[in-house]
């Protein structure tokens, strides 16, 4: 029988061994964005969860203060911020007492003409020289506090002295803080480099910090107890699908209305599977460009069995962004050894440009890398670049399963078409 992968444009087929168990090979279609995704603003703002209208928390002679995620993410802002300005004008606060700022945690700082792109012309315009980036570095961030586990909380000071906090982002399957959004848009959004640090650094390996876990998931806690101590009152987060499209909006308490994106977020992207695969064969698609594309892959690790193989098919077309990841990966630092010198602050030159999201991954795929046979099918990285990552390289799918196979030849195989937005679900009892 013949299966598939999503390979680019292309569905890459391939046959598996006789001696191999398929217990999953469920693709997820594309889900198509609604019609008028301003209609779709409008009635998430007009029926928020777990709190009043904004038109109810804003009060006049409030300063406030715009949240709104960079570049790196598709959240369509340029629709939704206006339609916020409207609805705070209503209220009785004018443009003049309204800031936005882009939250980018540790992301690059964006230029003027990169805000009013993300921005769009008409919330570039009403608040010209109120919209700024958070910078990470800034001397001026101010500390609010401690979370209840005593993580330093400095954040942007136009938000440590704002009365009123409104975020616009995004609500997906993360690997790390069960689900993006939420009080992401304050941690990492517009927290000091150093609170960024000690929170990831100091979370990023817990067993429960990981997709579609948030109840224990200290490291998603945290970043509530963050949201807050900063006061954030109020959020907009989207579902987006690989095309930038709005499939949903959801809005209000930070908390509560995460939780409802997150649920729904869930029911579009879960796999269930019966056991622990081992061997799991996952195409990065949609998510094939650059860093993303290691999203199927730290996926695929949640799901088989410590000392089982993976076959990871990503073309990497855009290898470039992940080059100083393959570099690292080539030291003889262990996983453990790395993460140490993170939380002693210890980071390679190299690697100081980058965001602290970035950095982990140095320390999760060194970990992928211990504890499974990983096979990566790829066209944009030479088997020498494969190697230095401490994987094996493979030209195509059928090769590296049978590659496999020799070392494998009775297991349960999971095959994930495009792993780049799923979220496997072992539903196994121990």
């Amino acid at each position: 029988m013949n299966h598939y992968l999503n390979y680019g444009q292309e569905k890459v087929c391939f046959t598996l061994p006789k001696g191999w168990n398929l217990i999953s090979s469920e693709d997820k279609p594309p889900i198509s964005g609604v019609s008028d995704p301003i209609q779709e603003i409008k009635r998430a703002l007009d029926h928020p969860i777990g709190s009043p209208e904004i038109e109810e928390l804003a009060r006049p002679g409030m300063e406030v203060v715009l949240l709104f995620d960079d570049l790196q993410r598709p959240t369509p802002v340029h629709l939704a911020l206006p339609e916020i300005l409207n609805r705070l004008n209503r209220a009785g606060i004018p443009d003049e007492r309204i800031s936005g700022v882009c939250a980018v945690g540790t992301h690059p700082i964006h230029t003027l003409e990169q805000l009013e792109k993300k921005t769009g012309k008409e919330f570039f315009s009403r608040l010209q020289g109120r919209i700024s980036c958070h910078d990470p570095h800034a001397s001026d961030n101010v500390i609010i506090g401690k979370t209840h586990r005593g993580t330093l909380v400095e954040v942007n000071r136009r938000v440590a002295f704002s009365d009123l906090i409104i975020g616009v982002g995004e609500c997906m399957p993360h690997p790390v803080a069960g689900f993006g959004g939420g009080c992401k848009i304050v941690m990492p959004g517009v927290c000091s480099y150093r609170s960024v640090a000690e929170h990831h650094f100091t979370w990023m390996r817990h067993r429960n910090s990981k997709v579609n876990v948030m109840d224990g998931n200290s490291f998603y806690e945290e970043i509530v107890d963050a949201g807050t101590l900063s006061r954030l009152s109020f959020k907009l987060d989207f579902i987006i699908n690989e095309k930038k499209e709005v499939i949903r909006a959801f809005a209000g308490d930070p908390v509560a209305e995460h939780r409802e994106a997150s649920r729904y977020a869930a029911s579009l992207y879960l796999i269930p599977l019966p056991k622990m695969a081992d061997v799991t064969i996952v195409s990065a698609f949609p998510l094939e460009v650059g860093v993303q594309a290691t999203k199927a892959l730290t996926m695929a690790g949640f799901c088989t069995r410590s000392g089982g193989g993976i076959i990871w098919a990503a073309p990497q077309k855009e290898a470039s962004s992940i080059m100083p990841l393959v570099k690292e990966m080539a030291s003889s630092d262990s996983a453990g050894d790395f993460h140490r010198r993170l939380i002693e602050g210890n980071i390679p030159d190299d690697l100081k440009s980058f965001g602290i999201s970035y950095i982990m991954q140095v320390v999760y795929f060194k970990e992928l890398a211990e504890k499974f046979d990983v096979v990566h099918v790829t066209e944009g990285l030479s088997p020498e670049q494969v190697k230095m990552m401490k994987f094996s390289y493979s030209p195509n799918i059928q090769e590296a399963i049978n590659r496999v196979s020799e070392k494998m030849p009775q297991a349960d195989v999971a095959v994930f078409p495009s792993g780049g937005n799923i979220i496997p679900e072992v539903r196994q009892t121990a």
